[in-house]
């Protein structure tokens, strides 16, 4: 099966992003407004139990982190992706990579950029005019994230929460 790791943001950011991704992602009704902090990957029933322990911990050692958004950005020229772009804080980056070393150990395709995807898939000129009238909006917003999700994904391809894993040290 399939499984992804993610956090996802208050109400009021799904809602932003929503009102984009409505129209400028296709994966709109796949899943809910997200930042992926480990890409999808495969797992058998016996290995995610493992690999669930491995997160406990990972989320046990963690503090709660400061979620801050304050622009839209893209991935242009890579692939033509908006997203909000999520400030990367040293609690995030090290929350990604404790995600991806020890019994999570894994080698991301990608340089981890935190952000929340808006739209993917445009056309060179939808994209180019989508984020030309976007990166005129000023946006400041900023949370506190206590926890976070591992995703399985389901035969439609849609996305579901198989656990949700509170963030602090002095959790039981």
């Amino acid at each position: 099966m399939k499984y992804g790791i993610v956090i996802f943001p208050s109400k009021k950011v799904q809602d932003l992003a929503n009102s984009y991704r409505k129209r400028y992602d296709p994966h709109y009704a796949l899943i809910t407004p997200h930042l992926t902090l480990k890409s999808p990957f495969e797992a058998t029933d016996e290995e995610i139990n493992v690999i669930a322990n491995a997160i406990r911990e990972v989320a046990k050692s963690t503090d709660p982190i400061e979620l801050t958004i304050k622009k839209f950005s893209s991935f242009s020229p890579v692939n033509n992706v908006i997203y909000l772009k999520v400030e990367p804080t040293e609690e995030i980056l090290s929350l990604h990579k404790a995600l991806h070393s020890g019994k999570l150990e894994s080698n991301p395709e990608y340089s981890f950029v935190p952000h929340i995807t808006i739209g993917q898939k445009l056309s060179d000129d939808e994209h180019s005019d989508v984020l030309g009238s976007l990166k005129m909006m000023n946006i400041e917003q900023s949370e506190t994230i206590d926890r976070f999700h591992l995703l399985y994904q389901l035969e439609n391809g849609s996305w579901t929460v198989y656990e949700t894993f509170r963030l602090g040290k002095d959790l039981e």
